[in-house]
């Protein structure tokens, strides 16, 4: 009997739309690695840990009734792969490219050699439109277009059994990997019936305010897609996802608040793979400022990064947005924005220590989209607009009647309307008996601090140049005709994008 091919799941825990399941064949052995040393990194967490452990129980599930059921391994990816394949006789693994974090890269780098050594084939496919060592932006947004397109892959109708004595039931809880203690009661369930049922909800009803209520956490809870967390982990796939979506705009047509709300949702799925792709193109945003002249700019303060990490820096807005995150795992990208931006600019904290705290906590954490967004929030990419967001300002827009700062610092329960934004200005604050702090910077002269010091740095010499050359890299590049160029025009908006318009967490 012929050898199994190896099926190696990562971020791809799903049977729907899984162009490496297609691929295989019906004699599969389907393998997950729980890695120790993944879960030891520092953008991991508990929660992550347990949406993962969700997804692989409904995978599991689904993969046992197409008649072979997922094995579950524990160690280092090489080791366990090495003893798969002598087991089994298997010369071929094939698995989805994955555009992770660098750990990931350097796994997936030292998983190729062994393959190289030992003869086997290892074949990576994509997943979306990003595109593995892509030699130039010009025509990416074509060619991601041309993926979504071909529509969702094959399900395999059954899979021949495999017999073997590696199957493992056990899933482990948080502790059983080192994990820390990560409460988040309302934490979405990572199963892939779940996820369709968010999906369903979303097209049918959900979305249809989609354009106007994602920017208030209290509406956007609600009318915001949801999906970010299933994309992440690949328990949908964003070709799933827009065939859904194409479905419903012919159901509730192309005019309209719906038809508002699925363009919009279509843009911003193109944003997710295309800031994926910034990430895949150079990992080094990670870990340093994409303009180097920003390195060494902020520097750390414990006490400031533990007040803004435990929603306790007196200003009520921005508290409320972090307890709310903390419970849920989730937040709407104006208020991750705004986070990240007080963060950088009202308290000078270095993006890399707060981007890491914000991984821990999104249940969605997506590597490409996050770090992008850290730096482009905290104004180190050297080509974005600066945004400094008002916290004060964003609490009386977002939330102005309280609703949402009350529901999660019940503390400041007793502050009136009038002073909820501002408790320190309340001639009673004397009541809260210290029960909730004063603000640990004056927003209002933080920021022109920052701004200064920001455009300071923007007005040096030899700034501009390096700007240039950064803009230029991701961008397609202009050719000759009228369409070449309106075509280049597009594709560089792509480089320089108003974060203001991104909603990335979907």
């Amino acid at each position: 009997m012929n050898a199994p091919v190896l099926l190696w799941f990562k971020r791809d825990l799903r049977i729907t739309d899984h162009p490496a399941l297609a691929l295989a064949g019906p004699r599969v052995l389907p393998v997950y690695i729980i890695e120790p040393e993944l879960w030891r990194q520092p953008d991991t967490s508990a929660r992550h840990w347990a949406f993962t452990r969700d997804a692989l129980h409904s995978l599991r599930a689904e993969l046992a009734a197409l008649g072979q059921p997922l094995i579950t391994c524990w160690g280092e990816a090489v080791e366990q792969l090495a003893r798969l394949c002598a087991r089994h006789k298997v010369t071929r693994i094939i698995s989805h490219e994955e555009t992770g974090n660098g750990w990931t890269y350097a796994r997936d780098k030292r998983v190729a050699a062994w393959a190289r050594e030992a003869e086997i084939d290892w074949l990576e496919l994509p997943q979306s439109g990003v595109v593995r060592r892509l030699a130039s932006r010009d025509g990416w947004q074509g060619a991601r277009n041309r993926f979504i397109r071909q529509g969702v892959a094959d399900t395999p109708a059954a899979l021949a059994p495999v017999q073997t004595s590696d199957l493992a039931d056990h899933l482990p809880e948080p502790r059983g990997l080192g994990l820390a203690p990560d409460p988040c009661p309302h934490r979405q369930n990572g199963s892939h019936a779940t996820a369709r049922q968010v999906l369903d909800s979303f097209l049918s009803h959900r979305g249809q305010s989609y354009r106007r209520a994602m920017s208030s956490p209290l509406s956007a809870e609600r009318a915001c897609s949801r999906l970010s967390p299933y994309l992440a982990l690949g328990v949908l796939s964003v070709r799933e996802v827009e065939l859904a979506r194409q479905q419903a705009r012919a159901a509730h047509g192309t005019g309209g608040t719906w038809g508002e709300a699925l363009n919009s949702f279509a843009k911003r799925l193109a944003w997710r793979d295309h800031f994926i792709q910034k990430l895949e193109d150079e990992p080094a945003i990670e870990f340093r400022c994409l303009h180097p002249a920003h390195e060494g700019l902020r520097g750390t303060d414990d006490a400031r990064l533990a007040a803004w990490c435990a929603g306790q820096t007196g200003l009520p807005f921005v508290d409320a947005c972090m307890r709310y995150l903390a419970a849920t795992g989730w937040l709407n990208f104006r208020m991750r924005a705004m986070l990240m931006s007080f963060a950088s600019y009202h308290l000078w904290l270095d993006w890399r220590a707060t981007g890491l705290h914000l991984a821990r906590q999104f249940t969605d954490y997506e590597p490409g989209i996050h770090w992008s967004q850290c730096q482009m929030q905290s104004g180190t990419t050297g080509i974005n607009t600066l945004r400094i967001y008002n916290p004060v300002k964003q609490g009386h827009d977002q939330d102005p009647d309280g609703r949402f700062i009350r529901r999660w610092l019940p503390e400041l329960s007793a502050v009136p309307p009038a002073f909820v934004h501002t408790p320190w200005l309340w001639p009673e604050v004397a009541r809260l008996d210290g029960r909730y702090p004063a603000p640990i910077v004056d927003p209002d002269a933080a920021a022109r601090a920052a701004r200064d010091r920001m455009w300071g740095l923007r007005k040096a010499d030899g700034f501009r140049a390096v700007s240039a050359k950064i803009a230029h890299k991701p961008a397609s590049r202009a050719g000759d005709s009228a369409r070449a160029s309106v075509a280049a025009r597009r594709r560089a908006r792509l480089a320089k994008p108003d974060p203001a318009q991104l909603s990335l967490d979907l």
